[in-house]
């Protein structure tokens, strides 16, 4: 209730007494005039007595409620300027008019008359959108509201809260397994004191490493470490580019030997238990690749990579690819038939290594047969397809995609070789089909992997896939031997991914091509399937003639978006491009006939192409590697891959 409703509510029964007052002296008039005047002259003084007496409460009561509302007001306007929370008044043109002195500390600076949204930038637009949002300013945290009414923000401080929330993920657990990747090659030949000698470094490196990041680790295997460290750590580690990978590696050099670390690393969860399985899981993915590298694995299944800068050195032994060969045929043999796939748009190395598991399924007696669709095959392979066609009994183990479905049971085996990513496979329904599978590839292993295979052959030390299935044919029964244009294919996909042997060419390549040349590979029949016809020879000329130099040795070529380029014409073009003299690294960018921009990678070593791809999309080897990125033109292509070049330059220099 008002003060006006007070007075009425006051006034009011005065009246109605006064005028029932006026209303007895009436009737007492008409029956004694006398008793009626004397009335009346009391009514008169009484009336006059309490209008002066109602008048002076009035007066108090104004009094009271002026002297309340004052100190209400001062109150206010000192809780106002003392609330805990920040208030910003603003005039018609978003220009700051007031603020309280919560804001004033906070702000720091005489912000009056100027516009909100350049001391808090784009706030309002922000607040359009949304009823709160979260900023920072002067190192503190709001959440900000907006009244349009009052054209007033109000401002709530979570600083602590965030500070807390910081501090929460900071100290969120990590574990981490840590695999010196050629520990038994390097001392396997070591005396005792020399194995001794080599342990105690490598404790004493991890050791220092260690306890300059306040990492707990324990050594349980001469060749592999466990470490607990949280999510703060992790970060410098990142920060730092894992520097212990070319400590190790530049420590193990004064002991006459190479020896390189890989580490896995388990984040995303507090479960230990997952944690540890995403190590492990990290750990095979580094291996995979080659090692001397960090995978790091998120519980929500991104994967981030550090290291892996050096060729990996050869480990594989004749004991593994004799194994795998057994079990190779063990799985095959409990199937009905074998389906073999190479990756979309094979080239030699991947037709060679379909061709050769599907002499590997003879040599057992089972069915096999290699899917390649006419619209995959290049003017290479198109040579190549015209020899198998004069041998019908090559011929008639190719088959179409659909030819594959059809003919596919519960008990295929379907065996990819030359990738072992799902959206790479020629045809990734008949992948899908598939209960049984099996992966040969020769690439470092990336994000995406075909699930759930029966058996995995992976080697990034290994020159091609071809090469990795001649071996496995060694250990085979050889009533049925490869014939001379199956060697002459294989012994092809080896010339091709290692440009001649001068690529990723260890001793192995050499036995294998022996073991092929053996089995009647015809060399003059090699180079017929790889002599370019003119318009290929013109096509790559045109990207050659764009090359520009960058720093470092890097070039970058490419063609025009109106004009599309087969995709084995830009990587040789890369091929050729490591040829001139002070090109260290080369990138080719092209459109494709499915529209994608397409961009193969080759380098001489010194520079990982496959972290520049594996930025962009793609992957590969350190020496050779592509991606293909999908609505962009050819000059937003090659800013992505400028930009993608200079991070990894920078990062190369800082670890």
């Amino acid at each position: 209730m008002n003060r006006q409703s007070t007075k009425k509510a006051l006034l009011i029964p005065f009246i109605l007494m006064v005028l029932t007052a006026i209303a007895l002296v009436i009737v007492w008039f008409i029956f004694n005039q006398i008793v009626a005047g004397i009335a009346a002259a009391i009514l008169v003084v009484m009336i006059i007595i309490s209008g002066v007496l109602l008048r002076q409460a009035f007066l108090k009561m104004d009094n009271y409620v002026d002297d309340l509302s004052g100190h209400i007001s001062a109150s206010s306007n000192k809780a106002i300027k003392h609330l805990p929370i920040g208030m910003i008044v603003l005039d018609e043109d978003n220009h700051i008019e007031w603020m309280n002195q919560f804001m004033t500390e906070h702000v720091e600076t005489n912000v009056i008359s100027e516009n909100v949204n350049e001391v808090f930038p784009n706030i309002l637009k922000q607040l359009e959108k949304v009823q709160e949002v979260e900023i920072e300013h002067n190192n503190y945290h709001y959440h900000v509201r907006y009244s349009e009414n009052e054209h007033c923000l109000y401002f709530f401080d979570i600083t602590e809260s965030v500070h807390t929330n910081e501090l929460y993920e900071d100290s969120k657990p990590i574990i981490a397994t840590l695999f010196l990747d050629n520990y038994d090659e390097i001392t396997q030949n070591m005396n005792d004191t020399q194995r001794s000698e080599i342990n105690s470094m490598v404790t004493r490196v991890i050791s220092r490493w260690a306890q300059e990041y306040n990492i707990y680790f324990k050594r349980y295997n001469s060749d592999q470490f466990v470490a607990y460290l949280n999510q703060k750590i992790l970060a410098e580690l990142e920060d730092s580019n894992f520097e212990i990978l070319s400590q190790l590696r530049e420590k193990s050099v004064g002991y006459r030997a190479q020896l390189t670390l890989s580490i896995g690393v388990g984040e995303g969860t507090e479960n230990l238990i997952d944690l540890g399985d995403l190590s492990q899981s990290g750990l095979d993915l580094a291996l995979g690749r080659g090692g001397d590298q960090v995978a790091i694995k998120n519980m929500n299944g991104n994967v981030r990579f550090y290291g892996g800068k050096t060729d990996p050195m050869e480990k594989r032994t004749r004991v593994r690819a004799r194994v795998i060969s057994h079990a190779l045929k063990d799985i095959l043999t409990e199937g009905d038939k074998v389906i073999i796939m190479g990756h979309k748009r094979p080239d030699l190395d991947a037709i060679g290594a379909a061709i050769g598991v599907s002499r590997f399924a003879l040599m057992n007696n089972l069915e096999a047969f290699v899917v390649l669709n006419d619209s995959d095959i290049d003017p290479t392979l198109r040579r190549v397809m015209d020899e198998i066609d004069k041998k019908p009994e090559l011929k008639e183990r190719f088959v179409t995609s659909d030819e594959a479905w059809d003919m596919m049971t519960s008990k295929t085996t379907v065996v990819v070789v030359d990738t072992h990513k799902p959206e790479m496979v020629l045809d990734e329904n008949v992948l899908n089909k598939a209960n049984r599978k099996v992966v040969i590839d020769h690439h470092r292993r990336g994000e995406s992997f075909i699930s759930n295979p029966l058996l995995v052959y992976m080697e990034p030390y290994a020159s091609s896939t071809a090469e990795l299935v001649t071996e496995l044919l060694e250990y085979q029964p050889t009533e049925q031997r490869l014939t001379r244009l199956e060697s002459t294919v294989m012994y092809a996909g080896i010339i091709v991914d290692t440009r001649n042997f001068t690529l990723r060419t260890g001793s192995r390549t050499f036995d294998a091509a022996s073991y092929l040349r053996a089995h009647g590979a015809d060399t003059i029949l090699t180079q017929h399937f790889l002599k370019d016809d003119v318009d290929t020879y013109i096509n790559r000329s045109e990207l050659i003639r764009t090359v520009q130099l960058q720093d470092h040795g890097v070039a970058i070529a490419h063609g025009s978006n109106d004009k599309i380029y087969h995709p084995v014409t830009v990587a040789q073009a890369a091929d050729e491009l490591l040829s001139l003299e002070g090109i260290e690294a080369s990138y080719v960018v092209a459109k494709r006939e499915d529209n994608l921009i397409g961009i193969s990678a080759r380098s001489l070593g010194s520079i990982n192409v496959q972290l520049t791809m594996e930025a962009l999309g793609g992957g590969g080897h350190l020496t050779n590697a592509a991606t293909q990125i999908k609505g962009v033109t050819i000059e937003d292509a090659i800013e992505q891959l400028q930009q993608a070049i200079t991070e990894q330059m920078s990062r190369s220099e800082d670890a």
